[in-house]
């Protein structure tokens, strides 16, 4: 089943393991129930340390991963591949007591957990973001016995997940949850656990601290470090924004790679530096002092710096209006790549006319019934290579001049109401998803006002980079940089790094 390429990687990860391993395995008939047991047994014939066995798990196909003396409470029901591959991986290394890498005060977090929770996640094999909501999750059923998770294939169980029009899908003790990509300190904020701000308030002063953990953030936190500088980071998610991007082919010297991948890339680059990465943390307000730059974390911790360079990013942009938010999850949708396989056969719409919504239309082409492309102006602003496939397709209606006013649906996505731009006539076109593709909208709320932004809420840079707060630098795509792009947010990131540089030296 496995490759030989992927066999010889997989063998050179499981001689990390630690311990021995037990895979309990639900089989029946099915085809899927064959896929799984060969899997498994191919996996358990290149290490000594798992075993196999079979008994009645509460799916079929399933299999939990456990000690041979412990439950951990971690179960895939379905086949883990894909994407999916690696969560299976790296769940073996650490139920055989492979060290995770998150800090201790993360994991003091989930041991403090008293209460029973049992999560479910519906994922699909091609969602790129679902393996860190089940990484997540296993990572916290593996260090507390309180907590169970199971993984769940949508295309698999199909039943179950027949009202789930987005994923990943958590569920929580019965109740919906959350959905799309939630980190541990996402998980862990929901459930009302915050990291101890003494942890965060007993750190000396630094000389560069960085704000985000998309590229233009590594970049800044790499060329500080370069420096000599004592630098910090203070991220959600180290790849930011990227870690939703599909495929990168623009990327120079580097001919194809995918989000995570360039994530995961970065992540091991600034890990090669004295940079203190306070990884899983977001900041909530920052200010001048006499003491220097004081930012305040989420949990109310406050650090200080003589500089600092804000590299937030930025988020998917909402259309706001009726129905979405009331839809969202049930058929209104931000990620083609990730949702699109759950609209296999139906109708979808796609909002909005740049290579974001053309790719998204391309993209969703192949696997669903019909496309149409809704656009609010006379043109299309995708580059012309993709609108010429897009004319290709027979499957894809372009509308232009047309205005989204209105999501319909009750309980999932039934109609999109747009305005035509030229008659004033409304029209309505009967779809069971919407895929929102209009662009981003720049992280800065949490700024409260502290730097100088434009109307839409960008950062305002000048050549240096540096904002209207002395000392205080900004990088990527929440400044008003005209070109969102992850090569010129990295070139950002180093020029607001060398200009903070020269700031200490001239201050």
């Amino acid at each position: 089943m496995l490759n030989k390429e992927l066999k010889s990687q997989l063998s050179q990860l499981l001689e990390l393991m630690e311990g021995d391993v037990v895979l309990t395995a639900s089989y029946d008939d099915s085809d899927k129930s064959k896929e799984l047991k060969e899997l498994l047994d191919e996996i358990a014939d290149m290490s000594s340390h798992i075993t196999v066995k079979e008994d009645t798990l509460q799916r079929t196909p399933s299999f939990s991963v456990d000690r041979p003396d412990a439950h951990t409470g971690v179960v895939f029901a379905g086949v883990p591949l894909g994407h999916e591959f690696n969560s299976l991986v790296l769940a073996l290394l650490q139920v055989s007591g492979r060290p995770p890498k998150e800090e201790q005060s993360v994991i003091d977090q989930i041991k403090a957990l008293d209460r029973p929770l049992h999560f479910e996640t519906f994922i699909s094999l091609s969602c790129h973001k679902c393996p860190d909501v089940v990484q997540a999750l296993n990572l916290m059923s593996i260090l507390n016995p309180n907590i169970t998770h199971t993984m769940i294939d949508g295309a698999i169980f199909r039943e179950e997940s027949e009202d789930i029009m987005a994923v990943p899908a958590v569920f929580l003790n019965g109740e919906e949850f959350g959905n799309g990509r939630l980190s541990i300190s996402d998980i862990l904020g929901m459930l009302g656990s915050k990291a101890d701000p003494a942890e965060f308030n007993d750190k000396e002063p630094f000389d560069v601290l960085v704000i985000g953990g998309g590229p233009a953030s590594g970049s800044a936190a790499i060329y500080a470090a370069r420096k000599g500088l004592r630098t910090g980071i203070v991220a959600d998610r180290i790849g930011g924004q990227v870690n939703e991007t599909a495929g990168i082919e623009n990327f120079i010297t580097v001919k194809e790679t995918t989000g995570p991948e360039f994530s995961a890339a970065l992540e091991q680059h600034v890990e090669a530096y004295d940079i203190d990465v306070m990884d899983g943390m977001r900041a909530s307000n920052i200010e001048k002092t006499d003491d220097g730059i004081v930012v305040t974390l989420d949990n109310d911790a406050k650090l200080t710096s003589k500089t600092v360079v804000i590299s937030t990013g930025a988020r998917f942009r909402n259309l706001n209006i009726p129905g979405e938010d009331e839809l969202r999850n049930k058929g209104v949708a931000y990620c083609p790549h990730c949702d699109g396989p759950l609209f296999k056969g139906k109708d979808v719409a796609v909002v909005g006319g740049g290579n974001s919504g053309a790719e998204a239309a391309i993209d969703l082409a192949g696997i669903i019934n019909h496309v149409t492309l809704v656009e609010y102006k006379d043109f299309l602003r995708a580059d012309e290579i993709l609108q010429e496939r897009l004319r290709e397709l027979p499957n894809v209606e372009i509308l232009k001049n047309a205005q989204s006013s209105e999501i319909l649906g009750d309980s999932h996505v039934t109609g999109l109401k747009y305005e035509d731009n030229k008659t004033g006539e409304t029209h309505q076109i009967d779809v069971e998803g919407v895929f929102v593709q209009i662009g981003l909208l720049p992280n800065t709320e949490w700024l409260q006002g502290a730097v100088e932004t434009n109307k839409q809420g960008e950062i305002l840079i000048d050549r240096n980079h540096a904002t209207s707060m002395p000392g205080v630098f900004a990088a990527g795509d929440v400044t008003d940089e005209h070109y969102k792009q992850i090569i010129i947010a990295m070139g950002a990131g180093a020029s607001a790094a060398l200009s903070a540089f020269d700031y200490i030296i001239r201050n």
